[in-house]
């Protein structure tokens, strides 16, 4: 067991010895607040959306009437095969969009509180910028 001598516990040699506690880490209020809104957008998202496709599926499977009927020069199968196109590039861009305003900060600031655990601090902060 490796022992600290008294008088060095705040060292850099002491925190280096001393692993991060993961779980500890992610029990915080943050991490689990982060976790939570990412669950609440893409869960409830992604159950819509394997939803919508099984209902194509199962359209084109078993009512072909309704899928052959002209709509606007196609189809109606073809414009809902189209929307599925749009759907998920649609989802995307959304969540794209709700990740760079909801969670990305969220994820940076627990990532530099992180490495600050992870990082002995007698060495210089080279985490703003640079090749990593």
């Amino acid at each position: 067991m490796n022992a600290v001598p008294p008088g060095v516990e705040g060292s850099a040699d002491a925190r280096q010895d001393t692993p991060i506690d993961y779980e500890a880490f992610q029990a915080q209020p943050e991490f689990q607040e982060l976790k939570s809104r990412f669950r609440r957008f893409t869960f409830p998202l992604a159950v819509a959306f394997i939803l919508w496709f099984l209902a194509f599926v199962l359209l084109g499977a078993y009512n072909h009437e309704f899928m052959a009927r002209p709509f606007l020069g196609m189809n109606v199968g073809l414009w809902l095969g189209l929307a599925q196109f749009i759907t998920t590039f649609g989802i995307t861009m959304w969540y794209v969009a709700f990740a760079n305003r909801r969670l990305d900060p969220a994820s940076t600031a627990l990532r530099a509180e992180l490495e600050e655990l992870a990082a002995p601090h007698d060495a210089p902060n080279t985490t703003d910028g640079g090749i990593r």
